[in-house]
């Protein structure tokens, strides 16, 4: 299983919405791709943050670090090449990084979702 299968399946596992992988090889000498999800509340965030952070060490992939564990509406996991941003759905709104980055090439997901 790659890393970005990984996190798209640990995603999809605690029921995050609208996953969205952005590649960002052409716009960033550090990092590779965006992983983008939304969560209904900050409970389902916490979860989903963990449930990535567990499935990645399952699996041998090393989490750098994390941003926005406390009261926070988006949170950021530093998996090296792949970042992950975790939002609440008005922050990720707010925010709208697929407008910022809508010139970089999406990665197809869907097969990586449960059915």
């Amino acid at each position: 299983m790659t890393k970005l299968e990984c996190i798209v399946k640990a995603m999809d596992d605690k029921l995050a919405t609208h996953i969205t992988a952005i590649d960002m090889r052409d716009a960033s000498p550090i990092f590779d791709t965006f992983v983008l999800c939304t969560a209904s509340n900050d409970r389902l965030m916490h979860a989903i943050q963990q449930n990535i952070k567990d499935e990645c060490d399952k699996h041998g992939y090393e989490v750098k670090s994390v941003e926005g564990l406390r009261d926070s509406k988006w949170i950021l996991i530093d998996l090296g090449d792949i970042v992950c941003h975790i939002f609440e759905a008005s922050e990720r709104e707010n925010y709208n990084l697929e407008k910022l980055w809508g010139d970089m090439p999406r990665i197809n997901v869907e097969g990586m979702l449960a059915k």
